[in-house]
């Protein structure tokens, strides 16, 4: 079945019925399948038909049957705290502006299992029951969370879902800032463990083994959602897709005529420095001190929060993280950023694709991480 593209249907569909005329049937057999009289003419027609199917593969090869637009179709929503921009190729405008929007559908999905700023949210009610009691999840959720709790394992608990009544503490949640006491730390942080929770595969649920442990996705749930959009657009036939919250990104493919999507890296500093990387289908994630943060007394607090004393982590600017998807490169870049580059290198050094931008500005890069 061809569309009508490029006002080239006519031409095509009359190749094809000639095509349907001409085409010859092959026997095998042991005698000669025409006779001596008539094996010129078939020769003649054989010939008309190769020519033929030699015009088609040229419509094919110049896109004449399925050509990709040359200008992107891009849009933006207010999304998970931050805009969430879909920028996509395709074939048709109008698919692919339902594809975009089943994307972002894919997005509201996911902000409504885990939000901890909707009452409604599926968090939420796990946040308020897993202490008395085993509580079944929904596949995403529970996926998360176990890949979360992988993290963890692997970083001793750098990374850490239980977090958030520090980070409440702190008003990070809500951007109501302020500065807890060393009481009120040494309270918040009794209930920071990512071994209190407890994870059932079998029942897919989820209990926590003490009371006021409560789960705070923000480092990883972000990532996930772009990951869900970018797959539904896959599954929408969109070959060429680019998915954005924040400072969080995953690709489909790369743009027609190109190696693949270049991604600017902010400057920490706000000086206009910006760092490009060519992308082809895969995830990038950078965490930094340098967007949610309050100021007290000429110093800088800034919301990602070491799990071990509840303190805002210092030493570096920001860390980026290149991964197979969005949700890895999420968690990993929180992860790394609170493990501080000197750890982060001697652990994860030659196994992780990430770079550290130091205090003074300074970048260290792993040994698979692309140069510029």
């Amino acid at each position: 079945r061809f569309e009508k593209l490029n006002g080239a249907t006519s031409s095509v569909e009359k190749l094809l019925n000639h095509l349907s005329n001409s085409m010859p049937t092959f026997t095998i057999s042991a005698v000669p399948p025409y006779p001596a009289g008539t094996l010129r003419k078939a020769l003649k027609k054989y010939s008309r038909f190769l020519k033929s199917l030699c015009a088609l593969g040229w419509l094919i090869g110049a896109g004449c049957l399925s050509p990709q637009q040359t200008e992107p179709v891009r849009r933006s929503q207010p999304l998970l705290g931050t805009f969430v921009t879909i920028t996509a190729y395709g074939t048709k405008r109008t698919e692919t502006l339902s594809a975009i929007s089943a994307g972002f559908e894919e997005v509201k999905r996911i902000d409504r299992l885990m939000s901890l700023h909707r009452a409604d949210s599926e968090l939420v009610f796990l946040n308020a029951r897993a202490a008395t009691s085993s509580v079944p999840v929904s596949a995403d959720l529970f996926k998360v969370i176990q890949a979360a709790q992988d993290i963890s394992t692997a970083t001793d608990g750098s990374f850490d879902i239980t977090i958030r009544p520090v980070a409440d503490l702190w008003g990070f949640i809500w951007k109501e800032y302020r500065f807890p006491s060393a009481a009120e730390l040494a309270g918040a942080l009794s209930a920071v463990n990512y071994r209190f929770i407890e994870l059932d595969p079998a029942t897919r649920s989820v209990r926590f083994t003490r009371s006021g442990v409560s789960i705070d996705l923000g480092g990883i749930a972000k990532g996930f959602a772009v990951d869900c959009a970018s797959e539904k657009l896959r599954t929408l036939g969109i070959g060429s897709a680019l998915v954005k919250a924040g400072g969080d990104v995953r690709v489909i493919g790369s743009p027609p005529g190109q190696n693949g999507w270049t991604i600017q890296l902010e400057d920490p500093n706000k000086g206009g420095r910006r760092q490009e990387i060519v992308l082809r289908d895969g995830a990038l994630s950078t965490s930094g001190n340098y967007e949610n943060f309050f100021v007290l007394q000429g110093r800088r607090y800034a919301h990602i929060l070491n799990p071990r004393t509840g303190l805002p982590v210092e030493g570096s600017r920001a860390c980026t993280v290149i991964a197979p998807t969005c949700m890895e490169s999420d968690a990993w870049a929180t992860a790394l950023f609170v493990l501080g580059s000197e750890r982060g290198f001697e652990l994860f050094g030659g196994s992780k694709s990430f770079q550290f931008t130091l205090e003074d500005g300074t970048m260290k890069r792993s040994m698979i991480f692309p140069a510029f």
